[in-house]
């Protein structure tokens, strides 16, 4: 039966790696045909038109995988999840080609996601004694695990502001997810699904890594941002984590939030600097960590690294100190970033640089 299960795991990689490995190219001289190019402006670090709409293939890659390796009896919630995704496409399709307001969107959004709370009944049920509290009441439940998934997905849509940043930073919380997913033993169709976000994202690297020649747009970084917070809380459901017996994990909720750590504190840390300055948090600036980066000098590949490389680092730091419960955990992550961002803050503020020169 493991068997089995693993040799769909790794087809499900193969899977959604090859159709959005090979989706990509056609993608890119379709764009090109249609002048479908997102083109550089004040408040964008690229300097040259660029194709957008590689989201459509992350979409594809993902949902052919999901749909083919997946048993749909064993994770009946699945189906809830495809129709939910077929709306984050088309909103970011219409976002990527011809914009759209950050009402509509969130609108749009908000019915994607209250189709997996509610029909799907995927639904965060408890706060775990984080703050004294237990259980949650059913409407409190639903507007609460309504608000996690947009505040996940707007994250990643915001973290995408870089050559292969968001793909990368999605790539390691969904192998990420993969992996523990599978040492539960309990149910392997979020592995498949894991696995086959990662073999899709790992497809789209190749085509997004400095100099891009493409861009996941919004399509992509809602996608992928949804899909995220679908695994983080499927991986709430599991009560006791234990790794098969020689891994235990009772601080899920804390450990499910280092694998996304940095999108959602870099979204909380810009609309904060965007409301003390008394701007509209939706308002683009150069604020985010890897422009902080870029300033420093690093190119597009380097930032992107040493961000992912920070984030794999703050989910390692999450497992070391697992067993000190989710308000260390917390409190150690959140340290880690603030000392990051000073340390950063303080080497930008030194170079005397304000502005980012397109790469």
């Amino acid at each position: 039966m493991i068997n089995n299960e693993i040799y769909n795991i790794f087809l499900s990689f193969f899977t959604s790696f090859g159709i959005t490995f090979l989706s990509i190219p056609i993608i890119i001289k379709v764009a090109k045909e249609k002048h479908l190019f997102d083109f550089p402006d004040e408040r964008k670090v690229h300097v040259s038109k660029i194709p957008t709409l590689g989201g459509i293939g992350i979409f594809l890659g993902f949902l052919f995988a999901m749909t083919f390796w997946t048993k749909f009896i064993e994770c009946w919630h699945l189906q809830y999840l495809t129709a939910s995704l077929i709306i984050i496409s088309f909103l970011g399709i219409k976002d990527d080609l011809i914009g759209l307001s950050a009402f509509k969107k969130a609108v749009g959004q908000i019915f994607a996601a209250l189709i997996v709370v509610i029909w799907g009944n995927l639904r965060i049920e408890s706060l775990y004694n984080i703050f004294g509290v237990h259980e949650l009441p059913y409407i409190i439940s639903v507007l609460f695990t309504t608000l996690t998934v947009l505040v996940i997905v707007n994250a990643y849509n915001l973290i995408d502001g870089i050559d292969g940043l968001a793909a990368s930073l999605g790539l390691v919380a969904s192998f990420t997810f993969g992996v523990l997913f599978f040492m539960t033993g309990e149910n392997y169709q979020q592995s498949i699904l894991a696995f086959s976000l990662a073999g899709a994202l790992f497809g789209f690297l190749r085509f997004n890594i400095s100099p891009a020649k493409i861009f996941m747009g919004d399509t992509g970084s809602m996608v992928v941002g949804f899909i995220i917070a679908f695994l983080a809380m499927e991986f709430l459901e599991i009560k006791e984590f234990t790794g098969n017996n020689w891994l235990v994990i009772s601080s899920t909720p804390l450990i499910s939030m280092s694998l996304i750590f940095v999108p959602l504190y870099d979204l909380v840390r810009v609309f904060g600097i965007r409301l003390w300055h008394k701007r509209s948090p939706f308002r683009a600036d150069q604020n985010h960590l890897h422009h902080m980066l870029l300033k420093l000098g690093f190119s597009h590949m380097y930032s992107t690294f040493i961000v992912t490389l920070f984030a794999s680092f703050l989910i390692l730091l999450a497992f070391i100190f697992e067993r000190f419960g989710n308000y260390w955990i917390g409190a150690i992550l959140l340290s880690a970033c603030l000392l990051f961002t000073y340390i950063l803050w303080a080497l930008v503020k030194k170079s005397g640089v304000t502005q980012i020169n397109g790469k």
